[in-house]
């Protein structure tokens, strides 16, 4: 394996790791307010949006599975922290829209995000951190055009 493999495998390892942090310190960092980590980035999500979305649009648009963001949305419209709209495009997938109190519980998570962000990113400039969104940028849309073509691949197979 070459040197350049390596590192690679690490940084691959590296983000895999991260992310379980990520997830767990986002537990645990809005736990008090009710939320979950899955929830505040359905939630997230919906907030960033201009406009209300079907869930396979969160789904697409955070990397997840359509069925995870379904369970979220179903769990979220449970807590009365999304409603459920009709879909002028689309008869069946409904439109998953914030409701004031969602709106809040995003708002008071971003407000422990932020100082917990500025202190895991202390000592790292901001031309490192642009650096490291670049890569992981990069890697995220090699892996959804191949996932794209794999998905071309499999129909193309099915016919």
């Amino acid at each position: 394996m070459s040197k350049r493999d390596e590192t690679v495998a690490d940084l691959i390892v590296s983000v895999f790791r991260l992310n379980g942090a990520l997830i767990d310190t986002g537990n645990r960092l809005v736990a008090d307010i009710g939320l979950t980590s899955a929830w505040w980035q359905v939630l997230g999500a919906l907030d960033l949006s201009p406009v209300p979305l079907p869930v396979a649009h969160i789904a697409r648009n955070m990397g997840l599975s359509r069925q995870a963001v379904q369970r979220v949305a179903d769990l979220l419209a449970e807590k009365d922290l999304v409603r459920f709209a009709a879909n002028p495009h689309h008869q069946r997938a409904k439109l998953v829209v914030l409701t004031a109190q969602g709106r809040a519980a995003v708002k008071d998570a971003e407000k422990r995000q932020r100082p917990w962000a500025r202190d895991l990113m202390a000592g790292l400039s901001l031309e490192r951190i642009a650096t490291a969104l670049d890569v992981l940028t990069h890697m995220n849309s090699h892996l959804a055009q191949a996932a794209g073509e794999a998905d071309e691949y499999l129909a193309a197979e099915e016919k």
